[in-house]
């Protein structure tokens, strides 16, 4: 059975969305708050139904934060309905995104649709280089000599494009549009931190790097 975690402060809404989806034979745990939710991670959810106005979510985006602790599928769920909130919750790493109020039936579509893709992704184990760098798509890691190396999300959409690339310079300018999207502002030197963070976590002496290396004056390219 299909566990969903809905993570919805409005009592009316999520009792409605707990009801219908358990009509529908879905496995249901509703909680209220980011925590509540994260902490519910452990229940192994195959999908989260995700509200942005949550009343510990002040700080940093929720799409963004759950994205920290894993790479279930998440669907927004939100009166938020503006192109902008659209684009940073989808750059942000939200599978899809539903306007309130919206139909029933066309959530549950969506979320077929969103299982069936990830289903396809978790099948595919990409190793592009072996020994060396490779990546689980499925579980969002990076593989070090077998090893797993736990990132970040916008550390782990920076080694994806890295090792689709072998050899490529990339301008920090191109790295951040791969991870946040052209709308979304971003520092350039807040890819200089990833990097920095990358490195630390894949090179055996990160000042002198073998994989992440530094182009001066142009940006960064990936050596397998």
């Amino acid at each position: 059975m299909t566990k969903v975690l809905i993570i919805e402060d409005d009592n009316m809404l999520g009792d409605t969305l707990c009801l219908y989806l358990q009509g529908e034979e879905y496995e249901v745990c509703r909680v209220d708050t980011i925590g509540r939710g994260l902490e519910q991670l452990e229940n192994r959810p195959d999908i989260i139904l995700l509200d942005l106005m949550l009343p510990d979510a002040k700080e940093k985006h929720p799409c963004a934060l759950m994205r920290e602790h894993t790479s279930i599928p998440i669907i927004v769920i939100s009166s938020l309905t503006g192109v902008s909130e659209r684009i940073r919750s989808l750059t942000g790493g939200a599978d899809d995104f539903v306007c309130k109020p919206f139909s029933m039936q066309e959530l549950k579509a969506r979320i077929e649709a969103v299982l069936r893709r990830y289903t396809l992704l978790k099948s595919s184990f990409v190793v592009e280089h072996e020994p060396g760098i490779s990546l689980d798509l499925a579980r969002r890691t990076i593989l070090l000599n077998h090893r797993r190396i736990e990132t970040t999300f916008s550390e782990f959409e920076i080694m994806k494009l890295f090792v689709a690339h072998p050899g490529k310079v990339f301008s920090r300018y191109a790295l951040i549009e791969a991870i946040r999207g052209i709308d979304a502002y971003i520092h350039d030197r807040t890819i200089d931190v990833h990097i920095t963070n990358l490195r630390k976590k894949i090179e055996d002496n990160p000042k002198n790097p073998q994989y992440i290396q530094t182009v001066w004056g142009v940006g960064y390219k990936f050596t397998p």
